[in-house]
């Protein structure tokens, strides 16, 4: 497992451009090598500003288009999700044991439960298609 980053302070435009710059950069080069990739990030006032989208230009980083107010179809949302729910049970109560529970929760999810959230992605579209793109309650 990576080092875990924990961010004490409010993620601006140059904090966010700095964690990609740190993880995301090394992490595409052992993953990608030289193959072309398109990276997903939502709307973030951080993700949205415009030196966060000269700096993808800059490092000539194809960055998928993503409309406001749009359905989150990210299947890392749902896996946050998992991952949340397994911290909260533990119910730290330190900043350590908020790390160590992080590290713990990420280690304990199978590739078993990733493929399930990408095998469902048909499912959750095609519900958003049918309902014209409005939330379902």
């Amino acid at each position: 497992l990576r080092e875990t980053l924990l961010l004490k302070k409010t993620v601006n435009a140059a904090v966010y451009q700095d964690v990609l710059e740190t993880f995301l950069i090394p992490t595409v080069e052992e993953q990608f090598g030289e193959e072309d990739f398109i990276f997903q990030q939502d709307l973030a006032p951080a993700h949205a500003a415009k030196s966060t989208k000269d700096w993808f230009t800059k490092k000539q980083l194809e960055v998928l288009a993503w409309p406001a107010n749009s359905p989150d179809l990210n299947v890392i949302e749902n896996l946050w999700a998992i991952v949340k729910r397994k911290i909260r049970d533990r119910k730290p109560t330190t900043l350590d044991q908020l790390k160590q529970n992080i590290a713990t929760a990420w280690e304990a999810v199978s590739a078993e439960t990733c493929d399930k959230l990408v095998k469902s992605m048909p499912r959750r579209l095609q519900a958003v298609i049918q309902a014209k793109g409005a939330a379902q309650i």
